[in-house]
């Protein structure tokens, strides 16, 4: 039997549903910091089940969403340099200045190969060591560590063509930097299932300490999911908060601290750019100076170059939570999956791409 068949069964699901319809006492908007997060809760149609007064709000928890225009165009400027460029495939379709992405660059010619792990990229490297490789790299810190682990392979076995350009992102300090925003209205934070496989729980513990932000790590199933909410909804009706981990099938308290040791052996935190979100301290990767032969920004003086913004384009308010997708003008005009105008219409786990998809 699989075991997580529990966690979908229709009639805990349904009671826990009653708890919070019985527990709910005035309005409660609740978001989540994960793109899993932001499908699965489509998908599993808990949106349609939800009382009126609880608010869903997708948060800045899509790596490729919250990658800043200007690092985009970093990517495209690194594509005409007669490099072969190693992407995942949700980067190769982000929209840059004018509306070009990688894709458009590889038409024109540029050598631009879609692969599912840093390893792959390295591994290319090493098959064609008359070309320079350079792996973009974007997430938090789930692919961090591996990314780590990778370019310490590289300079353990002497590969000389392998480079990264790393745009990595850290999650606590952005969730830190929408708490402290004024403008943004949240009651309680489902937080990422899977980064919290690497950090643990200590990272968001000042939420609670801090802003009084009732938190969940939660899994990605709908009794997960219900019953995060139902934790959040109970902490603030008891005017308390906890970070909970609700997700202890997966997620210890102390995290995977060997993932942390590798992740913080290659790479040293630095201010880190986030669309909608803008430069937050503190929030991204940059390679050590021991590694500074695998930093394409260094190799290749790549910087990130300044660009003007797509006008109409609110995919930084999604992020954010202050409107929903369909409040952007261009939604579902200019800007759809089959030519999107924002990332967040790209990634399968933009909020944009998910409304599209399932939407009421």
């Amino acid at each position: 039997m699989n075991l997580l068949n529990k966690f979908k069964d229709p009639k805990l699901c349904l009671n826990i549903l009653e708890q919070i319809k019985s527990d709910l006492q005035e309005e409660f908007r609740f978001m989540e910091v994960c793109g899993t997060h932001t499908v699965a809760i489509f998908q599993s149609g808990i949106r349609s089940l939800l009382p009126e007064k609880i608010i869903h709000l997708s948060g800045p928890g899509c790596p490729v969403c919250v990658t800043h225009d200007r690092e985009i165009a970093a990517y495209l400027a690194l594509s005409e340099k007669n490099l072969v460029i190693a992407t995942f495939g949700d980067l190769i379709k982000v929209p840059g200045p004018g509306g070009k992405n990688l894709k458009m660059a590889q038409a024109e010619g540029a050598i631009i190969n879609i692969v599912y792990s840093a390893f792959d990229a390295l591994q290319m490297a090493m098959e064609n060591p008359d070309r320079k490789v350079v792996f973009l790299g974007v997430g938090f810190e789930t692919t961090a560590p591996t990314v780590a682990a990778v370019i310490k392979m590289a300079k353990e076995q002497e590969v000389r063509n392998f480079f990264v350009l790393t745009m990595h992102k850290l999650v606590p300090p952005a969730l830190k930097a929408l708490a402290a925003d004024k403008e943004i209205r949240v009651d309680g934070l489902l937080l990422p299932g899977h980064v919290s496989t690497i950090i643990g729980l200590e990272p968001y513990k000042f939420l609670a300490e801090e802003y009084n932000m009732p938190s969940v790590i939660g899994g990605f199933e709908p009794l997960d999911i219900l019953q995060s909410i139902l934790i959040m909804i109970r902490q603030k009706n008891e005017s308390r908060a906890v970070v909970v981990n609700n997700y202890k099938r997966v997620v210890s308290d102390q995290g995977n601290t060997r993932a942390m040791e590798v992740m913080h052996d290659v790479f040293e935190v630095s201010d880190a750019l986030w669309r909608g979100l803008g430069t937050i301290p503190d929030s991204g990767l940059v390679l050590r100076k021991e590694y500074s032969d695998f930093d394409a920004s260094l190799v290749f003086d790549q910087e990130l170059p300044e660009v003007e913004e797509v006008v109409g384009c609110k995919c930084g308010e999604v992020l954010k939570g202050l409107i929903s997708p369909d409040n952007c003008p261009l939604f579902d005009t200019r800007c759809t999956p089959a030519k999107p105008v924002g990332p967040c219409m790209v990634s399968t786990e933009g909020s944009c791409a998910a409304y599209h998809k399932y939407r009421l």
